[in-house]
């Protein structure tokens, strides 16, 4: 691979011939710039698609681990696509619109966490390697997908604009083999933002066991830490949202039983990292 961009901040260079490889991630080298991620913070702005939606109580509920309940609104859910433009710190992979640039699709579940509201996110593909490592590291359960939607327009007839009438589509394919369809048809516009992502996410951070041991492996209960959130005006319509048969084991538990809203925005923030929610 000869698309990383590493940085090497809070990870200053090796004396080589004296000290060992460094870096944040692997692979480690001398310099420790040869990693595949950087250190955070991590800055990301991006062009969403989601639409509410409800799943089965129950089947959420097996989906959240100890220390997470069903929250205020047990079976509240929400499929996103969001296309992302990130960078470091220093921005230096903006100046590569290859390294930068990535496509997403999660799901959410309404929770809570000793009371207070978040999401957390069973499923999520993206079609880059950086960014899946980097979902791996905070907890995120990123996989290989191919993610489309379409975009705003602000000239032309190819696409909709963001304004009453506008259609906007997505489909995530996984293995080649379609899984999510989604469409939203604009009505109106708020300064809202949708519920669910509005709250903190909770992750699993699990290691799987590779070297033998008679301790089980930890899995810690996280949340991201985040700054800088900004929301355009969101605009909002009927959503709709199909779940096709898949490769995909147990994703059809979350199939929707009732569809709402879909909403079109954009969004920032800036990664700072996570936080111990708890741990086994």
């Amino acid at each position: 691979m000869t698309t990383t961009t590493a940085h090497s901040e809070g990870h200053p260079a090796a004396d080589p011939g004296t000290a060992s490889p460094c870096g944040y991630s692997l692979p480690l080298s001398p310099s420790g710039k040869a990693s595949m991620l950087t250190p955070p913070p991590w800055h990301f702005s991006g062009e969403i698609l989601m639409v509410d939606y409800r799943v089965d109580p129950d089947a959420a509920r097996r989906f959240l681990p100890p220390g997470l309940g069903p929250g205020a609104d047990p079976g509240a859910a929400a499929a996103v696509f969001a296309t992302w433009q990130w960078c470091s710190e220093d921005g230096g992979e903006l100046a590569d619109p290859a390294v930068c640039r990535f496509s997403e699709f999660l799901i959410l579940l309404s929770c809570a966490f000793e009371g207070r509201p978040m999401a957390r996110c069973p499923f999520a593909w993206v079609d880059e390697p950086v960014p899946m490592m980097r979902g791996w590291v905070q907890g995120m359960p990123k996989q290989f997908g191919a993610i489309h939607h379409t975009r705003p327009v602000a000239v032309g007839r190819a696409g909709s604009r963001l304004a009453p009438g506008g259609r906007f589509d997505g489909a995530l394919s996984v293995h080649g083999r379609r899984l999510v369809e989604a469409s939203v048809t604009i009505e109106h516009s708020t300064e809202r933002a949708p519920a669910l992502h509005d709250v903190p996410l909770a992750h699993s951070l699990v290691f799987p066991q590779w070297v033998q041991s008679d301790a089980p492996p930890r899995t810690r209960l996280v949340a991201s830490q985040v700054s800088g959130v900004e929301f355009s005006r969101i605009w909002s319509g009927p959503g709709q949202l199909s779940f096709l048969d898949g490769p995909v084991e147990d994703f059809g538990l979350l199939s929707p039983l009732e569809v709402s809203a879909g909403h079109v925005f954009a969004y920032g923030e800036t990664l700072h990292g996570g936080r111990l929610l708890r741990e086994s």
